[in-house]
C-alpha cells in the first residue's frame, strides 16, 4: 500500500500519476472532544491518491486534531477511518506509519541530543554487517541524500539542539519525505523555513504528487493553496463548512467560510510617538552571530525588525531578554545601563518576551492553560508562599476572554491548537504588564482571524505607551504595524526605513547579502 520514495528515483523524469477519483484515505463522521470541548463534530474528509488536499480554518476548528487522528496520535469518539476503502483503527503513530501514513507537525518533535542523520533516520537505521550495530556511513549518505530532495545542505553529524528553528523544521520535512509513505500530512510546513526552502519543499510535494502520493497540506496561507492544492476544505468550530476545487476558490470567498465574520484590515495610521526613550542598546555584539547593534526605541513605539533567516534578528531579541546573552555592549532602559543575563533580569527590569519557539520556551505542556497564563503573574495573586487559587483562576478567566483563547482554563495547554498556544503564551506575557515587550513571529501558525485581533493588540498596546519590539518574517506585517523598520542582513543593521515611504521591494533589497 505505501509508496517508496526509493521508487521515485528508477522511475523516468516524465512519469506522472494524475489524481485519482477514488478516496485513498477517508475520515467518515469523525467526533472528539477534550474536557468538554467539541473539537471535531461529526466531520467527514477524503484524499485521493496524486492530489494536494489543502485543509484550512482558524486556530481551534478542528485541523490538527483531524490530522492527529489520521497518523495515530489520538483515537476518535465517534465515526470512522478507511485506507483504500478498508476500514482501519490506529492505536498509535505506529500504526499509521506502518499503513503508509507519515505526519509533519506542526510543533517540532526532533531529539535534540541526537544528530540530523540519526534523528532523520530514526527508527530505520541501516544495519550494519555485525547483527545488532548501525551503519553509520550508510546512515550519513542517506541523511545527505534526504536533505538534498530539499536542495538542503545540512550537516548531518550536527547535534539537533546546535539547529535553528528553520533547521529543525527543514530536517523534519524530509524525514516525512523519506519515509514509505502512501500518504503524507503536512500541518503548517512553511512556518519557520526561509523562501528557498519553501521552494524546494513546493518541488517535493509536486514529486509525491506525480508518483500518486496522496498530500494533506494544512496551511494558513492563501498564496500556498493557490499555488500547490487541487482541493480545499475548511473547518470551523469543529465542523465540516465546506470541500472545492481549488479553481473555484479564492481569497475573497475563503475567508467568510473560514472565520464565519467580517474581517475588517487596518491600513497603518501615522502616530505622534513620545520623545521619551524606553529601550537602548549600544555596540551589542555576540560572536559569530551579530555585531555594532545600536538602535533606540521610544515609548509607545512600534520598531519592526526585518531580516532574512539567519540574519541575525531573534538573536539580538534573545540577547535583550537575556536568553542567551550578548558577548559586549550596552543595553538601558530609560537612559539607565542595566545587565541582562537571564529572562528574570529582563522582567524586573520591566521587559516581556514571546519568543518564535513556542514550544521550547512558550509553554509547559503538562500544565493547564490558567497555569500557562498566570506562570508570570503569580505575585498579583500569592499570599507569601501560597496562591489564591481563586484569583489564579479569575486572572486565567479574564486573559481567556481577552485575548479570544478557545480552551476551558482547566484543560492541558498541549491539548490546545498551536494557534491559541500562541494567544495564550501572549495572554501570559501581556499579564506580567511589561513597559517593553519583544514580539518575535508572534503570528507564526495564526490563522486570518486571529492575526487580525493580535495586530490589533499590538496597536492597543503601542497606544497605551507600551514599547515593542518586532520580529516579523512577513513584510506586509511590519509595514502595517511598526513606526520604524529596522533591517538585518548577516549580522548586521544595513537600513532603518519609514513604514510610510518603503516597500516590500526595498526592504528585501537591504536584507538580501550581496
Amino acid at each position: 500500500m505505501a509508496v517508496s520514495l526509493e521508487i521515485f528515483s528508477m522511475l523516468p523524469a516524465d512519469t506522472g500519476i494524475s489524481a485519482s477519483t477514488s478516496p485513498l484515505l477517508e475520515a467518515c463522521g469523525v467526533s472528539k472532544s477534550f474536557g468538554g470541548v467539541h473539537a471535531l463534530r461529526d466531520v467527514s474528509f477524503d484524499l485521493r491518491a496524486g492530489e494536494v488536499h489543502a485543509l484550512m480554518g482558524e486556530n481551534g476548528a478542528g485541523k490538527s486534531t483531524l490530522m492527529h487522528i489520521l497518523a495515530g496520535l489520538l483515537a476518535p469518539d465517534a465515526g470512522e477511518l478507511r485506507l483504500q476503502g478498508e476500514t482501519v483503527r490506529f492505536h498509535a503513530p505506529h500504526d499509521a506509519m506502518r499503513h503508509g501514513i507519515a505526519m509533519i507537525h506542526q510543533e517540532l518533535m526532533p531529539v535534540p541530543g541526537l544528530s540530523v542523520a540519526e534523528n532523520l533516520l530514526l527508527g530505520r537505521e541501516p544495519r550494519g554487517r555485525i547483527p545488532g550495530t548501525i551503519d553509520r556511513s550508510a546512515m550519513r549518505d542517506e541523511a545527505r541524500r534526504l536533505l538534498r530532495l530539499l536542495d538542503m545542505d545540512l550537516p548531518v553529524e550536527r547535534p539537533m539542539r546546535e539547529l535553528s528553528v528553520a533547521g529543525m523544521q527543514t530536517v523534519e520535512i524530509a524525514r516525512a519525505l523519506g519515509a514509505d509513505a502512501s500518504v503524507v500530512i503536512m500541518d503548517e510546513p512553511t512556518a519557520a523555513i526561509s523562501d528557498r526552502e519553501v521552494d524546494a519543499l513546493f518541488k517535493a510535494i509536486d514529486t509525491l504528487r506525480k508518483r500518486g502520493v496522496g498530500v494533506i497540506y494544512i496551511t494558513h496561507k492563501m498564496a500556498e493553496v493557490s499555488r500547490i492544492a487541487d482541493r480545499v476544505t475548511v473547518l470551523r468550530d469543529g465542523c465540516h463548512i465546506a470541500t472545492r476545487p481549488v479553481a473555484e476558490m479564492d481569497e475573497a470567498r475563503l475567508i467568510p467560510l473560514m472565520v464565519g465574520r467580517e474581517i475588517r484590515t487596518e491600513k497603518r495610521k501615522p502616530r505622534v510617538i513620545s520623545d521619551e526613550l524606553a529601550l537602548a542598546v549600544e555596540g551589542l555584539e555576540r560572536d559569530g552571530v551579530f555585531r555594532g547593534i545600536n538602535f533606540e526605541v521610544r515609548r509607545g513605539e512600534v520598531l519592526g525588525l526585518a531580516g532574512l533567516m539567519g540574519a541575525g534578528r531573534s538573536e539580538v531579541a534573545s540577547a535583550i531578554f537575556g536568553l542567551a546573552p550578548a558577548d559586549r555592549g550596552v543595553i538601558r532602559i530609560k537612559g539607565v545601563a542595566v545587565k541582562i543575563r537571564r529572562p528574570a533580569d529582563a522582567m524586573r527590569h520591566g521587559i516581556g518576551m514571546v519568543t518564535e519557539d513556542r514550544k521550547g520556551y512558550g509553554i509547559v505542556p503538562g500544565m493547564a492553560v490558567a497555569q500557562n497564563i498566570t506562570l508570570a503573574a503569580l505575585s498579583r495573586c500569592c499570599s507569601g508562599p501560597l496562591i489564591r487559587r481563586g484569583e489564579e483562576a479569575a486572572l486565567a478567566r479574564e486573559a481567556v476572554t481577552e485575548f479570544g483563547i478557545k480552551c476551558q482554563p482547566c484543560q492541558k495547554i498541549s491539548q490546545l491548537s498551536g494557534g491559541n498556544q500562541q494567544k495564550a503564551v501572549i495572554a501570559r506575557t501581556m499579564l506580567a504588564q511589561p513597559s517593553i515587550v519583544i514580539l518575535d513571529e508572534p503570528t507564526r501558525g495564526i490563522d486570518v482571524g486571529a492575526k487580525a485581533e493580535i495586530y490589533q493588540i499590538i496597536r492597543r498596546l503601542a497606544e497605551g505607551g507600551t514599547t515593542v519590539l518586532l520580529v516579523s518574517s512577513e513584510l506586509p506585517e511590519l509595514l502595517s504595524l511598526s513606526d520604524r523598520i529596522i533591517v538585518m542582513r548577516e549580522g548586521s543593521i544595513t537600513a532603518t526605513l519609514d513604514p510610510a515611504h518603503t516597500t516590500q521591494e526595498e526592504i528585501l533589497k537591504h536584507a538580501i547579502p550581496v
